[in-house]
């Protein structure tokens, strides 16, 4: 999944709590129901999280926004990372995030197990995001230059996840490699050769 964050989307959202099936999927899709995540030791994660969509925040509780964290990763170090790069579009800039995960099955609150609801919804074993950080007003591919902040998180879906976000740094390539994906394919293959392959240094707080 991916969305753009900018200032007018950003906020502290009053949290809705109306998770429920997407009745606008396709005829014979199963529609994963609110009432299969509790009590199966995973969190509802949120993809695009509550508060990065302010004007139509009901829209993030969707049941096909969600995946099976665990509730240290979802409420702990997931939390502070998004509220991280909340605070960098609060100083100016825009940002440009990917996320998803893969691998099948990690240790929730309740033990370890590779799926729920009857085996329809796979837990994952890694979630990871990628945030593509530019100055407010810049839009295209192309204005993402060699200094462009790049940040690459994959973490861990366990309970024993570390609370510090930033240790899971990693390259867009690894995450590239590990998922099978092109995730800065709009932007110039020269300019991804140099952005992929380096982890973020910059600040986490």
């Amino acid at each position: 999944m991916s969305w753009r964050l900018a200032a007018k989307e950003s906020g502290s959202a009053p949290w809705q709590d109306n998770f429920r099936a997407d009745n606008a999927l396709p005829a014979g899709w199963y529609q994963v129901p609110a009432s299969s995540y509790p009590g199966s030791g995973f969190d509802r994660g949120h993809h695009c999280p509550s508060a990065n969509r302010m004007a139509s925040n009901s829209t993030t509780f969707l049941m096909i926004n969600m995946l099976l964290q665990v509730p240290n990763l979802n409420q702990g170090t997931w939390a502070d990372l998004e509220e991280y790069y909340r605070t960098l579009v609060r100083g100016g800039n825009e940002l440009y995030i990917i996320m998803g995960s893969y691998g099948t099955g990690d240790t929730g609150s309740q033990g370890s197990v590779t799926t729920i609801d009857q085996g329809r919804v796979t837990v994952p074993a890694r979630c990871w995001k990628v945030v593509v950080v530019l100055p407010a007003g810049q839009h295209a591919p192309e204005e993402v230059t060699s200094i462009t902040r790049v940040i690459a998180i994959n973490a861990p879906n366990q309970n024993s996840v570390g609370a510090a976000w930033g240790n899971y740094r990693t390259t867009v390539d690894a995450l590239e490699a590990a998922t099978g994906l092109d995730l800065l394919s709009a932007v110039a293959s020269a300019m991804q050769a140099t952005l992929e392959t380096r982890v973020d240094a910059g600040p986490v707080q």
